[in-house]
């Protein structure tokens, strides 16, 4: 076992028990960035995010470009706390230092950073930045002198090996939100914007996906690939072609067709072939080929939502405000569903994305019924101990009191390009900017 290591379990043996953050800063904080790989030159303390200091920025040497001379680019940030400050998850000092560290990640000299770190020497989480998207990549571990190598080797390996797709299920527990014109709209208009993009239908028995860009269904073969160990998932991609006739070249991304057999498996049979992680396991190849991975999940809780949203970094969730279900059914995958995938993986993952109202425009008088109908929303789930502001009224704070939701209106134009198996954000010019608005406000910075 190499020095460094040794060391790391040595500096945290050597903290006082109350350890505050000058102390973890100057005792523990650099042995723990040695053990992550940077040297001291790779290093910079109190680095300027652009709103505000974070304890350490590291990024390593790349030719002649030192950070600690040049301070940019930074690709990690470290925010540390004493040990008076409780980092145990569900606690109110956890989330004011989760905030905290996303704050500086999003900030305007942060825009390299790929990761973040949190930790008080008792706790500490890795969180993983894709471009606007921020989810935990570790549950909040906690760490002693037994453990503390095992899981700074784990986080050292997920940094350094960085998985280039942030991987979206689209999925609410109403049906008829637009949860697949939703997929079809984004995986285009990010196509559009430069980025590699695979959609999967995962809704078997809507098969609206595959329908809507004129592909044809998989007749068992992505069955095959889920259940067969030696059977890869891309042998069953087919690319969506959109000619650019003025430039002589093509929009394409990858789709995952709906399976016609899948529908007619009964789900016992399913449920003793398709494990929770299948499709999961089944990504891990195009998870290094694709910079988005996008499920269109089925309208409830079995199986394949199921398989879907274990499968993702984070749930997109669109709502209509004048369809008080689909906020209620948005509300219960917070609650419910989601924290029932998170308990089976480690990593923490998926979060829940703030929603987005995707339908007709919103006139004040009907906003104003919506909004009472999410006021009691969020007062049901906090009594039930969920705070669910975040996800409806993301903007909100106590200074601003911004009850702004995201909206992509003009759904009867978009859904009738279904017809024309094309995706509306080419063929539409509203279209097209209320995609790129809705890419922009969740996942591009």
């Amino acid at each position: 076992m190499s020095m460094t290591i040794l060391s790391l379990r040595a500096a945290l043996q050597s903290l006082p028990e109350n350890a505050p953050e000058a102390i973890i800063s100057g005792n523990f904080a650099p042995h723990l960035l040695r053990a992550l790989g940077f040297q001291s030159e790779e290093i910079y303390p109190q680095y300027n995010t652009g709103d505000g200091a974070v304890d350490k920025a590291a990024r390593k040497t790349t030719e002649d470009d030192v950070f600690l001379y040049t301070k940019s680019n930074p690709y990690l940030l470290l925010e540390l706390k004493g040990r008076d400050v409780n980092l145990s998850e569900d606690t109110a000092q956890y989330q004011t230092t989760v905030n905290q560290l996303k704050r500086y990640l999003l900030a305007p000299n942060c825009k390299t950073v790929q990761w973040g770190i949190i930790t008080n020497s008792c706790h500490i989480q890795l969180f993983r930045k894709h471009g606007k998207v921020i989810h935990p990549a570790t549950q909040c571990l906690a760490i002693d002198a037994d453990n503390i190598d095992n899981v700074v080797a784990s986080i050292r390996q997920k940094i350094e090996n960085p998985v280039k797709a942030l991987t979206i299920a689209v999925y609410n527990n109403k049906g008829g939100v637009g949860k697949t014109t939703t997929t079809v709209n984004l995986a285009a208009i990010l196509t559009f914007l430069g980025k590699k993009v695979l959609a999967i239908d995962f809704d078997p028995n809507q098969q609206d996906l595959t329908s809507s860009l004129g592909l044809p269904l998989s007749k068992g073969s992505v069955f095959e690939a889920l259940t067969e160990r030696n059977v890869e998932l891309q042998t069953t991609l087919h690319p969506y072609k959109f000619p650019l006739k003025k430039l002589s070249a093509e929009l394409r991304f990858d789709v995952i067709p709906a399976d016609q057999e899948l529908t007619s498996v009964p789900e016992h049979i399913l449920l003793n072939h398709l494990r929770s992680n299948t499709l999961h396991r089944k990504l891990e190849f195009s998870r290094q080929e694709y910079d988005y991975i996008l499920i269109d999940s089925p309208p409830n809780w079995r199986v394949f939502s199921q398989l879907a949203v274990y499968a993702a970094d984070v749930v997109l969730i669109p709502t209509k405000h004048n369809n008080l279900f689909s906020l209620e059914n948005a509300a219960m995958a917070m609650k419910k569903f989601i924290p029932e995938v998170q308990s089976k993986k480690v990593d923490g993952s998926p979060i829940p994305l703030p929603i987005f109202f995707n339908g007709e425009k919103i006139t004040p008088p009907k906003l104003a019924v919506a909004q009472q109908e999410i006021n009691n929303i969020l007062k049901t789930a906090k009594k039930e101990g969920f705070n669910l502001l975040p996800y409806f009224y993301p903007k909100y704070t106590n200074a601003s009191r911004d009850l702004r939701i995201h909206e992509v209106p003009s759904y009867a134009n978009i859904a009738d390009s279904a017809f024309l198996r094309i995706p509306a954000v080419y063929r539409d010019r509203s279209a097209h900017e209320y995609y790129k608005n809705l890419a922009k406000e969740y996942f591009l910075q």
